[in-house]
């Protein structure tokens, strides 16, 4: 998600804020407490071991209902989870300033308590959660990843962590994320860079990178993300989970009064686990301009669902318009038999639009959405400090004229009315979620692809954006491995949130890409 209160040039410390115990490790001092990446000791070594322990490796609601029956207290939850963050996360630094140990288990204490009186506050009791760096969270950092910011400490939560907190969950540090948020790559100067869960050397994908990796290995039941540019539905790709994008409005944004692309959104490693979070999540705020006015609790229902005669398009790479590494299209083709075992039909098939112009439409959209940080730039003392992609969105951005705006509007428009018609012929479109393999993480963005040059820092990631401008809700789901064992995914558009998830809760009972395909790392920890 955005860094929403904290977008302006408050380049000072914020006075009045009390933080909270972190793990003292070694990394940036934020307002006074050491923190950073969790180090390895030089005596680390890599052994074969036994599973890891059977909580960390239960389906989000299951673990709920085994923390409601009781079967397993909050403290033995909190102590497996952390015992497994402790063991993993030095090897993909995807979770990072995290709270002490002590003090986590002592509100774990506080949730079995609340059991034992009969105060079961929702579906996540006792959950440890990590949340996205960015997203606002009373007494952990809220750095965006950026010098500027580096001493940061949020006063208040935002709206989705304090509903993500009123059904129980106990947040226990925060999960990596790309400098401000921007690029499909996880890597800033305040946290360092995140690893790819099936290959450590390779990126996570982004902006929501650290909390895919986390999810993908364990380290967390179910993870919140934010989604502009595919941010929540690259980094699933990249880690074999299940990222949603959902329709514009349904998790409320109370920063804006113009229909932007950024959503918030839900991560998980199963359907059902995904919808159960967005019932959470999604709901109407007093403090929204521009939302959704609907029950939320529809997303608790079943999703089986009789998907016979469905039509589905496949766009690909829009008849060779988009550049993609080789393998990736092939994968994604094999999904048709999935859908097909379903009733399904996939045909091939494009909007009746010019995506070349509506990049430039998108690249109008995303400076408009970078102007908050405006002052930054004017500054030339934080412009110096700024990740260089910023510098350059505002540097554009800044010669934006109303004209140009109102004509990246009718664009908007237009091309929204297009993927309409499509959806006249159309239940479905399926696209790839990434035009590319996880690649090298010391590479900060992809230049070239299959040997042709890539433009801007996120052209590499132009399959997600026609999508973002729609509004749409979208699942980014697994489609498999290539013969380096990188997994890659689909993105599964439709025309409403529940149908959308319906028709990936099919999918996945037929493909089962998550369960039946484990990262690496879960046979394996440092001792």
């Amino acid at each position: 998600m955005s860094d929403k209160s904290y977008d302006k040039a408050d380049t000072g410390k914020r006075s009045g804020i009390s933080g909270r115990a972190i793990s003292k490790k070694s990394g940036a001092t934020v307002a006074g407490l050491t923190m950073g990446r969790m180090e390895l000791p030089a005596s680390a070594h890599l052994t074969t071991t036994s599973e890891p322990d059977e909580i960390v490796m239960m389906d989000a609601l299951a673990l709920s209902r085994t923390i409601a029956r009781r079967d397993v207290s909050c403290v033995e939850v909190m102590t497996a989870y952390l015992k497994h963050i402790h063991r993993i996360n030095p090897q993909v630094n995807a979770i990072i300033a995290l709270a002490d140990d002590a003090a986590l288990l002592k509100e774990a204490e506080e949730r079995d308590e609340q059991l034992h009186r009969g105060e079961y506050l929702g579906w996540m009791h006792g959950f440890p959660q990590a949340i996205k760096e960015g997203t606002d969270t009373k007494g952990f950092p809220t750095t965006s990843g950026s010098p500027i910011f580096a001493d940061r400490i949020a006063d208040s939560d935002s709206p989705v962590v304090a509903r993500i907190k009123a059904a129980g969950a106990l947040v226990i540090g925060k999960t990596n994320a790309p400098e401000f948020g921007l690029g499909s790559q996880t890597y800033n100067p305040v946290w360092g860079t995140t690893g790819c869960a099936y290959d450590p050397s390779k990126t996570c994908g982004g902006s929501s990178g650290g909390a895919a990796s986390a999810l993908a290995l364990r380290m967390l039941p179910v993870a919140d993300g934010g989604d502009y540019m595919g941010s929540l539905r690259n980094p699933a790709a990249f880690n074999n989970v299940l990222g949603y994008r959902p329709s514009w409005g349904l998790i409320p944004d109370d920063s804006r009064f113009i229909a932007q692309l950024g959503v918030g959104g839900p991560m998980g490693r199963t359907v059902n686990d995904i919808a159960a979070l967005l019932s959470v999540m999604a709901g109407p705020s007093k403090a929204a301009s521009l939302e959704i006015d609907g029950n939320s609790s529809i997303f608790r229902l079943p999703l089986e669902r009789d998907l016979r005669g469905a039509r589905i398009a496949w766009v690909g790479d829009y008849n060779g318009y988009l550049a993609t590494e080789p393998g990736i299209l092939d994968l994604c083709r094999k999904s048709f038999a999935a859908f097909e075992s379903l009733g399904a039909t996939v045909e091939e098939a494009v909007p009746d639009y010019s995506l070349s112009a509506l990049f430039d439409t998108f690249m109008t959209w995303r400076g408009l959405s970078q102007l908050r940080r405006y002052d930054l730039w004017a500054d030339p003392v934080t412009r110096a400090k700024l990740k260089p992609e910023l510098a350059w969105e505002l540097e554009r951005a800044s010669k934006l004229t109303a004209v140009d705006i109102y004509n990246a509007d009718q664009e908007r428009k237009a091309w929204y009315a297009a993927v309409v018609k499509m959806f006249d012929r159309y239940d479905y479109i399926v696209a790839p979620s990434a035009q590319v393999f996880p690649f090298d993480k010391n590479v900060h963005w992809p230049s070239e692809i299959n040997g042709r040059q890539m433009d801007t820092y996120h052209r590499w990631m132009e399959t997600v954006a026609p999508w973002s401008l729609t509004g749409l809700p979208v699942m980014g789901m697994p489609v498999g491995f290539n013969e380096a064992g990188l997994p890659a995914g689909i993105q599964l558009i439709g025309k409403d949130d529940r149908g959308v998830l319906q028709m990936a809760y099919a999918y996945e009972q037929v493909t089962g890409w998550v369960q039946k395909r484990l990262p690496p790392l879960l046979n394996t920890t440092w001792l």
